[in-house]
């Protein structure tokens, strides 16, 4: 390679000025350090653009009814407390009645785009199962997610207003109880085991037909185990206060229940927990312990009793009572006029339990209720004397209750078994028939004239005193002198009969005559006797 060549000096003399620098160019081009960082972030950007694109997972549209606490780019989505995605978007639904979220989930979090998983917004909450969500106060709401167990993909959801009560991954079984009323109890309650807390109410809704509830339970391992076939469930809720014919009484599980209600259950007395329960069994709930505790009482027979007189201490539920045996409740008070005998009768409807008597028949079994043997068996009853009758069950609060008993001396009746419903005979109790008898005892004394007794007493009293003064007055100084008389008679009269008196000794000689003379008479009767012909011809010593 050749060099350039220098420059001509100019013409003149020669200087002594230093030599010029030579200067080399290189041939080719090489690119400036200058350029390499912005080369290096781009290589960094796109990177992270693959590692954004091979981490992202699925996006899901979340609709809620409000936004609340939610921001777009903010707004966490978290399992456990790990971020699984953000907030992408929010916007109203095109009835704006809801709002659409969009979330991205992260590519880990794929799995949770299936059908059953279930999405919430976290925020602080007061719920009957306690407080929760206080850490959202510092770090923002955030959106809490239950990964289901489906492996149908899906990724348009509808979110819950609260948080589930049991999340997938809680072990135990659920189960479905069916009731009358819900009671005090929400979601979130608590299920009590032997007055230990075992499991919580996790929903409930009300039957299609209106006639009752039914509520979802969840009883946590390994308190499932308790839960058998033969278990038994009723309200714990809050304090149970009963005044009836059968006194005061006051039940209640814990102080949570006070507050927020409960359900509890167990086996019945004397039998041991059954086989476990499958998962998602139905039970009946009772509305207290005895309800749930009662046997199964089939179907009720529905009877109508005539009373005729007051029904104040009745009250609908009071029970129907043979001989201490509860045989059912009482369902309906009325009053009805009659035409016929111008006066009122007092129905009272209610329904018997024929089953809870053939639990307890140990001889001859009841026979089945609407068969021929039940109502011939219900005539001879009747017969003998079958009766309904009310009773005082509690004499403090006054309440009564229906009591059906055999009445000996009870008047003839009959009964028609084929009206629906039948007709019992009832008898007057006995404190009503004393209250009768009373009653026409006061009518009788009513109808006595005390006031005309009175005066005509008044008047014969006026007579009495009359009488007494005259009394005093003429009779008795009058009265005075006959007893003076009579004394003095008397004492003539003690005088002549004393012993040394002379009539004392006359007598006592004429006595003595009498006795011989006596003795004379009888051995002259002793001789005639022997010699009557003595009469004629006189003594045989006797000379003519």
């Amino acid at each position: 390679m050749n060099s350039p060549q220098a420059p001509t000096p100019p013409s003149g003399p020669p200087k002594n000025d230093p030599p010029e620098p030579e200067i080399v160019t290189k041939r080719g081009w090489l690119p400036s350090l200058v350029w390499v960082i912005p080369l290096i972030a781009a290589l960094i950007g796109v990177g992270l653009v693959v590692k954004s694109v091979l981490e992202k997972g699925p996006t899901i549209n979340i609709s809620f009814i409000s936004a609340e606490g939610l921001e777009t780019g903010k707004t966490k989505v978290k399992y456990k407390d790990v971020d699984i995605g953000f907030v992408k978007a929010i916007k109203l639904a095109k009835n704006h009645s809801r709002v659409n979220v969009e979330v991205q989930l992260t590519k880990e979090a794929e799995d949770f785009a299936v059908k059953d998983s279930r999405f919430w917004v976290v925020r602080p909450r007061i719920g009957a199962s306690g407080v929760s969500g206080l850490g959202t106060l510092l770090s923002g709401a955030y959106i809490g997610v239950d990964g289901g167990r489906s492996t149908e993909t899906q990724t348009q959801f509808v979110g819950l207003e609260s948080p589930p009560a049991v999340t997938v991954d809680q072990k135990g079984h659920q189960f479905t109880l069916r009731g009358e009323s819900l009671g005090s109890i929400d979601i979130g309650s608590p299920v009590f085991y032997r007055r230990v807390q075992v499991g919580q109410v996790t929903g409930f809704s009300l039957d299609k037909d209106g006639t009752g509830v039914t509520v979802q339970v969840f009883i946590s391992a390994p308190f499932d185990q308790y839960v058998g076939t033969n278990s038994r469930w009723w309200h714990a809720s809050g304090v149970d206060v009963r005044l009836d014919s059968s006194g005061f009484k006051l039940n209640t599980q814990s102080l949570a229940t006070v507050i927020v209600g409960g359900l509890a259950f167990q086996s019945p007395p004397g039998q041991a927990v059954g086989v476990q329960a499958p998962n998602n069994m139905t039970f009946r709930l009772g509305s207290d312990e005895v309800d749930a505790m009662r046997e199964p009482d089939g179907e009720p027979v529905r009877v109508v009793m005539n009373f005729n007189q007051s029904l104040r201490g009745l009250s609908v539920g009071a029970p129907v009572d043979f001989r201490g045996i509860v045989l059912g409740q009482v369902t309906n008070i009325g009053v009805e006029y009659d035409p016929q005998t111008k006066n009122f009768n007092m129905p009272v409807t209610m329904d018997l339990y024929p089953d809870r008597l053939r639990r307890r028949s140990r001889g001859q079994p009841v026979p089945d209720t609407g068969s021929e043997d039940s109502h011939r068996m219900l005539l001879a009853l009747v017969n003998h004397g079958l009766r309904g009758q009310l009773r005082t069950g509690n004499l403090l609060t006054g309440q009564l209750y229906v009591a059906i008993d055999l009445f000996a001396k009870a008047p003839k009746a009959t009964v028609d078994v084929t009206r629906d419903p039948i007709e019992l005979p009832t008898i007057p109790n006995s404190l009503d028939e004393l209250q009768l008898q009373i009653a026409d005892i006061a009518k009788k004394l009513d109808q006595v004239p005390f006031d005309q007794i009175g005066n005509n007493l008044n008047a014969a009293l006026k007579n009495a005193d009359h009488l007494f003064t005259q009394l005093d007055k003429e009779v008795l100084p009058q009265t005075r002198d006959t007893l003076a008389a009579a004394k003095q008679t008397f004492g003539s009269a003690e005088a002549t009969l004393q012993q040394d008196s002379p009539l004392q000794s006359d007598v006592h000689q004429a006595l003595q005559e009498l006795t011989r003379t006596l003795q004379s008479l009888n051995a002259l009767s002793d001789y005639l006797e022997r010699h009557p012909e003595s009469l004629l011809r006189g003594k045989s010593g006797d000379k003519p």
